[in-house]
């Protein structure tokens, strides 16, 4: 197979997440769609930027921005107010139901829906992560299981799953060598706190 060097086109999606006190955080997507070939003057198609900020108690939108920075048509900044709607809803359970109730086809923006897709994972891992720094400064965390969002997302996380049977024995995430130890390290350590023949677990 033959290619041009240059790409007929290019779409960059960055996800940063903040924390917000001990109690939210904030994520922030962004879109760029690029034609690399093209005069710098028409080279940027799309730069689109949705923000949310989640209470970490529940997992829930207490606020969302969607600011179009780059677009192809003058009237496409006014779908933005739409993606306010994004306020009070869960990320964990029944999101990607949600927004395409509500944001998908002509009642939004395609490329906004596309950030708000990417937003509900990269928000569930975001969550996992502050609750981990929590436990390991000390403080109380807002999920001590790190379980919300990611039950019945990949095998791992199946119900009776790998994931469940390792936090019931003992692995905390954000703790330990990635990638965590195999489920029987966990087993033989919990049977057997003395025994270290299979390697350590960090609880």
């Amino acid at each position: 197979m033959t290619r041009s060097e240059l790409p007929l086109h290019r779409r960059t999606i960055t996800v940063s997440a903040y924390r917000e006190g001990d109690d939210e955080i904030s994520v922030e997507a962004r879109l760029l769609d690029e034609r690399p070939w093209a005069e710098p003057s028409a080279a940027v198609i799309h730069s689109m930027v949705l923000q949310v900020r989640v209470r970490l108690a529940d997992m829930v939108v207490v606020a969302a921005d969607a600011d179009m920075r780059g677009f192809p048509h003058a009237e496409c900044p006014l779908i933005t107010p739409v993606f306010d709607g994004l306020v009070g809803l869960g990320v964990a359970a029944g999101y990607n139901r949600a927004i395409q109730d509500r944001f998908r086809g002509v009642s939004g923006c395609s490329h906004l829906y596309e950030l708000a897709r990417v937003l509900g994972p990269a928000v569930v891992q975001a969550g996992i992560s502050a609750n981990a720094g929590l436990r390991m400064a000390g403080r109380p965390s807002h999920d001590p299981r790190s379980t919300a969002g990611v039950l019945n997302s990949c095998h791992i996380w199946a119900p009776g799953g790998v994931g469940l049977r390792k936090l019931d024995a003992g692995w905390r995430p954000g703790t330990g060598p990635r990638p965590v130890p195999a489920l029987r390290i966990f087993e033989m350590s919990e049977a057997d706190p003395t025994d270290t023949a299979g390697g350590s677990v960090t609880p």
